[in-house]
């Protein structure tokens, strides 16, 4: 039997929400802050089509952006979004018989696009390479938190099996 398009409907609007709030506040950490939103759009790219983990990584994170911090909505689009796509077409085209392995493929590579997106933002952005230098380490944190944490909720802690008990 087939998900019901209601079902991914309704669950793309829930990730989508998480992650607007999500983005509205971070946890300070010495020298910046550390935002959550990244756990949440790993792990609905894990689980989602690229379609949907685009609206919920690049629509939810510009939204976000755009209601609580405007200047880098175009580049939280870009970065999450094609994050997002990379991280659901590797977990739903690499490897079919190993899911885990093909979950964490599309992680690190969606890590490796968040770091890189965001570094190039901020040099555009705020026409200065050194700032975007001095929050490389916050970013880089903040990517691998997403990454590690979305697998946790995905695999760990039965997300996954949860969304595919809706089939």
């Amino acid at each position: 039997m087939k998900r019901s398009n209601v079902f991914n409907l309704t669950l793309t609007a829930v990730f989508l929400a998480m992650n607007i709030v999500l983005s509205s506040f971070g946890v300070p950490v010495p020298g910046g802050h550390l935002y959550l939103n990244d756990v949440v759009i790993c792990l609905a790219a894990i689980l989602l089509n690229p379609l949907e983990a685009f609206i919920v990584g690049g629509v939810g994170a510009f939204i976000g952006d755009m209601l609580f911090y405007p200047a880098p909505m175009f580049v939280s689009l870009v970065t999450h979004g094609l994050q997002a796509v990379v991280i659901s077409w590797i977990s739903h085209n690499a490897l079919k018989d190993k899911p885990v392995l093909s979950s964490l493929i599309g992680v690190s590579l969606g890590v490796l696009i968040n770091v890189v997106g965001y570094s190039m933002g901020r040099a555009f952005i705020y026409s200065t390479i050194e700032y975007a230098i001095l929050k490389f380490p916050f970013q880089i944190l903040q990517a691998v938190v997403g990454a590690v944490f979305g697998m946790l909720l995905c695999w760990k802690f039965g997300m996954h099996t949860l969304y595919e008990k809706k089939k």
